[in-house]
């Protein structure tokens, strides 16, 4: 079986760009998709928006979209990105992702759930109210997700991010996104992701091909 690292930021808009990527390769026979999250917006990097920080994200984000299509919604783009008051924090939204993988697996699910709240919707990914909405929409109990989200809070999501950092350093990663390719025999790959934003197709046939050179197609 062929393993394909993810390694991500759920305020990355790169990581936003390459959501139909994410997509795309679950389709994919006999490749498990594994979320590495790299806390890119943690501890003393976290951020209050400001006219500044709208000024920096705004020109990447219409890059994103003319290239991807990914939408970008007025209420991010005229509310939350006017609103200084948000902070930007990656470790609530990311312990979020862990809890709906642990409690059912949905960990993927989850972090397009929280991108589209942030880039579409404007909401406050970093409040634990909306996390637990989102995981409601998911279909996940609120109340057992609100317990484990507790459980993985603080130590837990702190040692998962430092995980992660440890796998983009071995895997030569310069950032997020980055996609990670271990083919089940030992080989571990970095695939370059600039190539394929905006052409999942291309992408899809990619992954087709190496999981059928690998023998890792169900």
């Amino acid at each position: 079986m062929a393993t394909l690292h993810y390694i991500f930021d759920p305020l990355c808009g790169w990581c936003y760009a390459a959501a139909p990527l994410v997509e795309a390769a679950r389709a994919v026979p006999g490749l498990t998709v594994v979320l590495h999250g790299g806390g890119m917006m943690t501890g003393s990097n976290r951020r209050q928006i400001t006219p500044e920080w709208r000024n920096y994200v705004l020109p990447h984000d219409r890059r994103i979209a003319q290239l991807t299509g990914q939408p970008f919604g007025d209420a991010y783009l005229h509310g939350l990105l006017n609103d200084s008051s948000a902070m930007m924090d990656s470790e609530p939204p990311t312990t979020a992702i862990l809890a709906a993988e642990a409690l059912a697996g949905k960990g993927l699910d989850m972090l397009h759930k929280v991108q589209g709240a942030h880039y579409v919707d404007g909401l406050r990914i970093a409040d634990l109210p909306v996390l637990v909405a989102l995981a409601q929409e998911l279909g996940l109990d609120g109340a057992a997700f609100e317990t484990q989200y507790g459980l993985l809070a603080g130590g837990p999501v702190a040692s998962h991010i430092a995980a992660s950092r440890t796998l983009l350093a071995k895997a030569g990663g310069q950032g997020f996104p980055t996609f990670v390719l271990d083919d089940g025999d030992g080989g571990l790959g970095q695939i370059d992701v600039g190539a394929y934003l905006g052409q999942a197709g291309k992408w899809r046939a990619m992954l087709d091909q190496t999981c059928d050179e690998n023998s890792c197609s169900l």
